[in-house]
């Protein structure tokens, strides 16, 4: 079993970049795929990037792809993802969350049915 906590969020202006940070719980970290999901008010959760175990490859949705970089840290059993030129439409609450399907790359981690363990969210607004 795995926890997870994410931090990093906060209030920007239309252009700016932050850098959420996902810190796991344990000793089994790096035996995890990992991935970042959002949800707007209203809206249902969205799948933004995901890294596999394996290879390390990350797969990206359409609307954040050259903007967000997901990247991991075994060593500090955390999980980062690096926003660049936000958007106001960026605007939710993130997530983490931690897929025991280990063998699993590319698209087949954009389901959140992949996921065991999530976090509790970090609210990021983005102003325009």
């Amino acid at each position: 079993q795995v926890q997870l906590v994410e931090s990093g969020g906060g209030l920007v202006q239309a252009g700016d970049s932050l850098r959420l940070s996902c810190a796991a719980s344990g000793r089994t970290f790096s035996r995890y795929a990992m991935g970042w999901f959002r949800q707007a008010p209203g809206k249902e959760r969205e799948f933004i990037a995901a890294i596999s175990v394996i290879s390390g490859s990350t797969y990206y949705t359409d609307s954040v792809k050259g903007r967000f970089t997901i990247s991991r840290d075994n060593a500090k059993n955390t999980l980062y993802l690096q926003m660049n030129s936000l958007k106001p439409e960026d605007t939710a609450v993130y997530y983490c969350a931690a897929s025991t399907y280990t063998g699993s790359t590319g698209a087949s981690l954009s389901s959140d049915l992949k996921y065991a363990y999530w976090g509790q969210g970090t609210q990021v607004t983005v102003s325009s």
